[in-house]
C-alpha cells in the first residue's frame, strides 16, 4: 500500500502544479488535518477537512501569485508516514520572488492524506508572500 500512498502524494503535486485544485482536494480524506506556517499574506494555521483546504489555502496563491509551483525532490516512504522535500517557487503579483525550502509531513489513511504539515524556510517564505 504504502507505493501506492506515494503514487497518490505525487499525482497531488502534479495537479496543483497544473492548476488543478480537485485533483488535490480528491486525494485528502474527510476529516483531513492541514497545516500551514503561515508568513507575509500566506494562509496560517490548521484547516479541518477538504472544504477548508479549497476555501482557505488555495484561493490566496491565485489572489497573491502570477506564478506558484510546488516541486519535490524527494520522497522517503516510511510506512503511514511520506516526507518530501522540495522547493516552492513563484513570482508574487507584488513582484516579490519565491524560492523556499519545504518539508511535508504526510500521514496516510486507507489510500487518502489524513494529514498534512507544511514546514518551510520561513525566511523565504515570509519574503515571497510579501
Amino acid at each position: 500500500m504504502s507505493e501506492e500512498d506515494v503514487e497518490t502524494v505525487r499525482g497531488g503535486y502534479d495537479a496543483f502544479n497544473s492548476g488543478n485544485p480537485e485533483g488535490v482536494l480528491e486525494r485528502l480524506d474527510a476529516e483531513v488535518v492541514w497545516i500551514e506556517p503561515g508568513g507575509g499574506n500566506a494562509p496560517a494555521g490548521t484547516f479541518n477537512g477538504p472544504q477548508s483546504v479549497g476555501d482557505e489555502v488555495f484561493p490566496p496563491v491565485g489572489q497573491y501569485f502570477d506564478e506558484f509551483t510546488a516541486e519535490p525532490e524527494n520522497y522517503d516512504d516510511q510506512g503511514d508516514t511520506i516526507v518530501v522535500t522540495g522547493r516552492f517557487k513563484g513570482k508574487a503579483k507584488s513582484g516579490a520572488e519565491l524560492d523556499a525550502a519545504f518539508e511535508h509531513v504526510y500521514e496516510m489513511k486507507d489510500g487518502k492524506i489524513a494529514r498534512l504539515e507544511n514546514k518551510v524556510d520561513q525566511e523565504a517564505w515570509t519574503a515571497g508572500w510579501s
